[in-house]
């Protein structure tokens, strides 16, 4: 089993910018597959951006619009997902998804607010 922690949300302004982090903190595998998910208060989980963890293109959910970036790296074990512009809209727990052979992860999730 692997067991992931995710780092780097907080509160900012409109128009701010967050770098989150996911790390494998325990548990050897193979990860295949790394994804970003985002779940606001009484709304449901919505993808945000995923993409193998060797090669292909990363693909982005319609909301992003070109404002969020998303880096793996299958040596280090670890993704990141580096967001711009937010927008209140924005504000949510995001949670990294992993898969390996075999199964598959979830991290706790750190909460991002968006708010003037």
């Amino acid at each position: 089993q692997v067991t992931l922690v995710e780092s780097g949300g907080g509160l900012v302004q409109p128009g701010g910018r967050l770098r989150l982090s996911c790390v494998v903190t325990s548990g050897a595998a193979d990860i295949y597959y790394w994804a970003w998910y985002r779940q606001a208060p009484g709304k449901s989980r919505e993808l945000v951006a995923n993409a193998m963890t060797h090669g292909g293109d990363v693909t982005y959910a319609q909301f992003v619009n070109g404002r969020f970036t998303m880096f793996r790296d299958g040596v280090k074990n670890m993704a990141e997902l580096q967001m711009n512009a937010l927008q209140p809209s924005d504000t949510a727990l995001y949670r990294c998804y992993v898969q390996y052979p075999g199964g598959t992860s979830w991290g706790p999730g750190t909460q991002v607010t968006v708010s003037p």
